[in-house]
């Protein structure tokens, strides 16, 4: 690789919250008031949103504004394969997590003939689809497009129409990932129907507690053990997956999470692997957070200490 990417992709439509969609401002507040220019070194690429929708009434309550979504994923999935394609490390920044299945697609579209391993640094597994969600959000659901699942074991919602057409959409002719390429570390907000699908194909979840009695660097050889199978490896990191007294800027705060010394070191140690090809940011809320700028502030920590490896490994 030659060079690292952001794509920023500043959604919100996924979440159930407002805000998110500033969470890129509030990095560069956050990196202006230290007089550090990330935002200027690196190259930046912006995706279009569909956050107008907000505005819309909801046509489909069991995957809230399902047609934008889709728009993202296409958009998303383009500019990541394009950069990786062309030689670039891809670091994107994105709003609510919803996007990310369309991360996974420009990864899987890169690189189709590989197997793509997925650590999802999360307080929740987001494997909900239209037929399982109790509230219809799809940041819930990125996750269960990337595997391609129904989850009708579960079902409690009907889905059909414009919301079966799009579903079908985001997942795509084919599963871009396996069950056993994935790993979970800090989901600890669950429910039944994400545990069975987790259960019935024994993916992998390194707990908060079985990270510190493993420490980091076990903790991480572990986890690209059980991924030993896969060619290029995909980092999502929501701030969710830190304590809820870290992360308060959030839509979806949990206590119980990590601290913010080891969702930082998790990243850089992660950054090293040369089959890591590309890593994502999620859910900063400026609007939530009630330490003035503490979640991005807090990010941009992490974001400069992964830059500073990316930039080492890749020469540049």
């Amino acid at each position: 690789m030659k060079r690292i990417q952001i794509i920023k992709v500043m959604s919100e439509i996924g979440a159930g919250t407002r805000g998110a969609s500033l969470g890129f401002q509030a990095l560069e507040v956050a990196a202006l008031s230290r007089g550090v220019h990330i935002f200027k070194r690196l190259p930046i690429t912006e995706i279009e949103t569909e956050n107008q929708l907000l505005y819309d009434e909801i046509e489909t309550p069991t995957a809230k504004r399902i047609r934008g979504i889709g728009l993202l994923y296409e958009r998303l999935e383009k500019e990541v394969s394009y950069h990786l394609s062309d030689k670039a490390f891809p670091l994107v920044i994105a709003g609510d997590h919803s996007t990310a299945g369309g991360t996974i697609a420009g990864v899987k579209r890169a690189f189709p003939k590989s197997r793509i391993g997925v650590i999802w640094i999360d307080a929740h597994a987001d494997l909900h689809t239209p037929y399982s969600t109790p509230s219809g959000n799809a940041h819930g659901m990125p996750m269960a497009t990337a595997l391609a699942l129904d989850n009708t074991s579960y079902k409690i919602n009907e889905v059909k129409g414009i919301t079966l057409e799009w579903w079908n959409k985001l997942k795509g002719p084919e599963p871009r990932i396996r069950p056993e390429d994935v790993v979970f570390i800090a989901v600890r907000s669950t429910e039944e129907a994400e545990d069975e699908i987790i259960r019935e194909n024994k993916m992998r979840n390194i707990s908060v507690g079985e990270f510190r009695a493993l420490g980091l660097k076990k903790a991480v050889k572990e986890a690209i053990k059980t991924l030993e199978a896969c060619d290029h490896i995909y980092v999502s990191f929501d701030v969710d997956s830190m304590d809820s007294s870290i992360s308060l800027g959030t839509g979806t705060p949990v206590e119980g999470g990590l601290w913010k010394d080891e969702a930082l070191n998790l990243m850089v140690e992660l950054a090293k692997n040369p089959k890591v090809c590309c890593m994502e940011i999620v859910e900063i809320n400026p609007c939530l957070d009630d330490k003035k700028n503490t979640m991005a502030e807090t990010a941009l920590d992490i974001l400069l200490a992964t830059e500073s490896v990316l930039k080492e490994r890749i020469g540049k």
